[in-house]
């Protein structure tokens, strides 16, 4: 029997994401002392010139002078706290980077996109091992990046499933120590995946491990068996090309929560990235399609139902619907009812601490006449 390692579980991932369309670079080579240098350096993480070529075959129409600011606004994200710069670079991405330029003597003001949302294969999809960062003398090489139009937006360890040491736990704790380490790479960041080649789960660069959750479906029809990688699953149903723009643009808030400190009575605010779990997502997009359709002249006005337990993240599959209707219905109002008041006012947070993927800021109606 051929042995398991950790390496043949990373060449079994690269060749199912090859599978789901993403092109393989082996990172030696693309190196900026390699055989096909894509990188000035090693603390370089954007593969620019990929990038470059992106935004213009996305936006054609935008000039390149404009073209050319887009870009460097993405060179320059970067802030000295990660998860701002990354908060930051997440609106950039999918919101669209604004911009100004002249057309004789008229100032035009346009967005420039670095992602073709609406078009999966009108993007570069990219799947990169053995990637070395070197930051503040901290060399680190992940075992799998996924690019997007030259942006790293996946980061995936891999363990050995056949070291009983080996767990997707040792997987997490390693991507934290490169978080730590080379927090370069993670400022464009996505989210994370560990596995050891069996189970798998996903998360945030701000999700401790509780919060890293598996992907059990490849369909959104019927969960996976329990006797199928987990690992192969997620690449099938979460990073295929439709999924993964989908999950990126529509499916990841950045929650803002008041902790005040009873000592200093001094408020500050915590930030938290939060992804949506596969239920989530696929209960979230059935609601919008039934809405969709229900709202057209032909409708019958009745839209679809989603039953949660309790704990399976009711609010936030509020919001992510909410959120993604916004765009799909050009601005609906949307009235959301409660039977408690404590249950409104934790709602109403939940909503307002989520502006950014409403693109707008919710109301709290406290009276009939108020509505």
């Amino acid at each position: 029997m051929k042995k398991i390692t950790e390496s043949s579980i990373e060449l079994l991932a690269i060749e199912h994401l090859e599978q789901s369309g993403y092109k393989y670079l082996y990172g030696p080579d693309i190196a900026c002392d390699g055989a096909k240098p894509e990188r000035e350096s090693y603390q370089e993480v954007l593969l620019v010139r990929r990038l470059k070529n992106a935004i213009e075959c996305i936006n054609p129409t935008i000039p390149e002078i404009a073209r050319e600011q887009a870009l460097k606004t993405v060179l320059r994200v970067a802030t000295p706290d990660l998860l701002q710069t990354n908060e930051n670079f997440h609106i950039l991405l999918t919101e669209g980077i604004e911009v100004e330029y002249r057309i004789g003597s008229d100032e035009r003001g346009d967005k420039v996109w670095l992602i073709d949302y609406n078009n999966p294969d009108n993007n570069e999809f990219v799947v990169c091992n053995q990637f070395t960062v070197i930051e503040n003398n901290e060399n680190k090489r992940p075992d799998i990046v996924l690019f997007i139009n030259g942006l790293p937006l996946v980061v995936v360890e891999l363990k050995n499933p056949a070291d009983e040491k080996a767990t997707v736990k040792k997987a997490f704790i390693q991507l934290q120590n490169y978080k730590a380490a080379i927090p370069v790479l993670f400022q464009y960041n996505a989210f994370l995946v560990a596995s050891d080649g069996l189970e798998a789960k996903a998360g945030t660069i701000s999700s401790a491990f509780s919060r890293f959750l598996a992907w059990k479906t490849t369909d959104g029809q019927q969960e996976a068996s329990h006797l199928e990688s987990q690992m192969l699953t997620l690449i099938a149903g979460m990073l295929n090309k439709k999924t993964i723009l989908d999950l990126i643009r529509h499916f990841i808030v950045f929650e803002k929560d008041k902790k005040e400190d009873l000592k200093t009575c001094i408020t500050t605010i915590e930030t938290i990235k939060k992804l949506a779990g596969y239920h989530q997502y696929y209960a979230v997009n059935k609601a919008v399609v039934t809405t969709t359709t229900a709202a057209t002249d032909a409708g019958d006005r009745r839209g679809g139902v989603v039953w949660h337990t309790q704990g399976s993240g009711k609010s936030l599959s509020m919001v992510f619907y909410t959120g993604k209707l916004v765009l799909a219905l050009n601005n609906p109002t949307v009235v959301v009812i409660t039977d408690r008041n404590d249950l409104d006012d934790q709602l109403f947070d939940t909503f307002a601490s989520c502006r950014q993927l409403l693109r707008q800021d919710p109301q709290q109606a406290d009276s009939r006449d108020e509505l």
